[in-house]
């Protein structure tokens, strides 16, 4: 795609970022089709084509207004055209810095903007927990639009007390450890079956997700630097990897040494960190013979887990299949939806707050698909998910991990 950038943004590193990134688009149209917002709601200004062609738009001059806005806002960031996309188009971080630019032209209404500077401030706040244990307590008055955002109260069970020589290092997260404690602990003890460490560098806090895509990119990058300090001394102790049970946390974590390439004093810690990275799946491969003598009981192959696999995971992460071919050598019998699966499921990240309406018309199209597989739970790979989802069905929604720790206890 042939552009010409203003002077404005010929001068400025992100705008030279988004030219690169928009000549590589040829127009073909195949991201379309997998685009969630637009076969919601069809207008080519809902893909990512034409949100494309807008911020070409801007870069070359034009005015950008709430409308343009309104159309980027709407993107879930899901990626799926990445996966799509014949082009290599990077759109991922093409929507961040589009975002970015018409912000910084086009003010948003006070409430909007009080409502994102909440959940940009309060979800990685150390006053979250609290908050959500107050939640809890008064779960049954709230109303349903509250009720979907508070789990039902989780133990955490007991986490591991044995060292190993192996260790690898987890971010605990900023909403995990009070939403659903039992992932992390879970993680722990599956790990401690197979005769692996797990450790939390106790400083490490957001991954920085939220206050990034939010558009606050500056907090964003403040808060991995923070936890590039924190987990530092770990890795020079010799962790062997960073271990993320919550996917959209990962796919963050793994492109650190993007976000913070031209930072002279983190660039190279940041690669690092990237390349250290791995999502809990990624580790199955290894785990699957050191377990499957250690279950307690074979796995009734009756009984169908439904996996929902994050958009973080299968199109940001590219990773693809692993849970189910690791899982289903250990004995589960795990199944993806049979229509629709590499579509998102409306959480992503705080889109489900900020965009309501067509998250949960995503939510439930999803369910639909996963309950025709009549699955004993559903499970899936990242905290977001598994909470919307849980709000629209009575079947449980767990974390993967927390099916096989089960089946090892």
């Amino acid at each position: 795609m042939q552009t010409n950038l203003t002077p404005e943004y010929q001068a400025r590193a992100d705008g030279r970022a988004a030219e690169a990134i928009l000549r590589k688009c040829v127009h073909c149209g195949f991201c379309t089709a997998t685009c969630p917002t637009y076969q919601l709601l069809g207008d080519e200004l809902d893909g990512p084509r034409g949100r494309i062609y807008l911020m070409k738009q801007v870069l070359e001059g034009a005015e950008p207004t709430r409308k343009t806005q309104m159309h980027l806002d709407r993107c879930l960031t899901c990626r799926n055209c990445e996966t799509t996309c014949p082009s290599g188009v990077d759109y991922g971080h093409l929507i961040d810095i589009g975002r970015k630019l018409v912000d910084e032209k086009v003010p948003r209404p006070a409430g909007e903007k009080a409502v994102r500077w909440l959940l940009k401030e309060g979800l990685p706040s150390p006053l979250f927990g609290p908050a959500m244990k107050m939640g809890q307590m008064v779960r049954g008055l709230l109303p349903s639009t509250l009720k979907n955002k508070v789990p039902a109260k989780q133990d955490a069970g007991r986490w591991p007390t044995q060292t190993h020589a192996r260790r690898v290092l987890m971010l605990a997260g900023c909403v995990q450890p009070a939403m659903m404690p039992n992932i992390n602990s879970a993680t722990a003890r599956v790990l401690d079956a197979a005769g692996v460490q797990t450790v939390i560098a106790p400083k490490a806090g957001c991954c920085g997700a939220v206050k990034f895509h939010l558009n606050d990119q500056d907090g964003g990058r403040a808060e991995m630097r923070a936890n590039i300090d924190a987990w530092w001394p770990l890795i020079e102790s010799g962790v062997e990897a960073i271990v993320m049970n919550a996917s959209g946390c990962g796919v963050t974590v793994k492109e650190y040494g993007h976000i913070l390439a031209d930072d002279p004093a983190y660039a190279a810690k940041a690669a690092r960190i990237s390349e250290l990275t791995q999502d809990l799946s990624e580790l199955l491969p290894a785990l699957v013979p050191v377990l499957k003598p250690k279950l307690a009981q074979q796995p009734d192959a009756k009984k169908v887990i439904g996996f929902h696999p994050p958009c973080t995971l299968q199109h940001g992460q590219q990773l693809k299949g692993g849970v189910e071919k690791h899982l289903a050598a250990l004995g589960f019998t795990v199944q993806v939806a049979k229509n629709e699966a590499h579509l998102c499921c409306g959480s992503a990240g705080t889109y489900s707050v900020l965009n309501p309406t067509l998250s949960y018309q995503l939510r439930d199209r999803k369910l639909g698909h996963l309950s025709e597989l009549k699955p004993a739970v559903i499970t899936s790979a990242n905290i977001g998910c598994i909470t919307h989802l849980q709000s629209g069905t009575d079947t449980p929604v767990r974390h993967w991990i927390e099916v096989l720790d089960d089946a090892l206890a």
